[in-house]
């Protein structure tokens, strides 16, 4: 009988064999066990691969987790800085501009009173600083006291605004001022006058229809 012969008598019954013949069975098995993995040894290898693929996710996923803890960490951290920053920037801030206040109240009181003290004592012109109560609100719209600088000499009456800086509200409440004192003690004003190192371009115009002189850092006052 050739190979070939006995190979096709095998393939028809064998299948035979090991469903009626135990002994067949379990020599078939035994004889092909050491190329093949029985059922039982190969669900244990795949358990022991999805186990080690759940171990890889928990660590990869604890990982993630740790990390987005310390980007949330820095992160808080620095919204703290910045909010830090931002208080300190803002009491900076309210520090300079009730100093630069501060600063502005005490140079035109010192400006004030450098001018009473030399135009008084050198050259007999006398500055008034005068503080009256406008009942009627003509100056800022509502009653109020109402301080204006004067200067006089030889009969003329200058009212003077001295600010450390003045814009264009500043010039028109200054020119309401000067017309409110005229007005009460019926008294003509002769010049009206801002001394200001620091003056918005925008309250030039405003000076000007008003009929007020402005004297800045690079100017000076002259005729008195």
């Amino acid at each position: 009988m050739q190979q070939s012969e006995v190979i096709s008598l095998i393939q028809q019954e064998l299948p035979k064999l090991i469903a009626q013949e135990p002994l067949v069975r379990d020599f078939i098995l035994r004889t092909v066990s050491e190329y093949y993995a029985g059922k039982q040894e190969t669900e244990s290898k795949f358990d022991r691969i999805l186990a080690e693929l759940q171990r890889d996710r928990e660590e990869q996923a604890h990982k993630w987790n740790e990390q987005n803890r310390k980007w949330d960490e820095q992160n808080r951290k620095w919204d703290e800085q910045l909010a830090e920053i931002r208080r300190l920037d803002k009491r900076f801030d309210s520090t300079i501009g009730a100093l630069g206040s501060r600063w502005g109240l005490y140079s035109e009181a010192s400006f004030r009173n450098a001018l009473k003290g030399i135009l008084g004592e050198s050259f007999g012109v006398e500055v008034i600083n005068l503080t009256l109560y406008d009942q009627e609100g003509d100056v800022f719209g509502r009653p109020d006291q109402v301080e204006i600088d004067l200067i006089i000499k030889n009969g003329l009456t200058i009212a003077c605004e001295i600010k450390s800086s003045i814009d264009k509200a500043g010039m028109y409440s200054f020119g309401r001022k000067a017309d409110f004192y005229a007005k009460r003690e019926n008294r003509e004003i002769n010049r009206k006058i801002v001394i200001s190192p620091m003056v918005d371009n925008r309250a030039l115009p405003v000076a000007e229809a008003l009929g007020i002189e402005i004297y800045s850092y690079a100017d000076a006052v002259d005729g008195l």
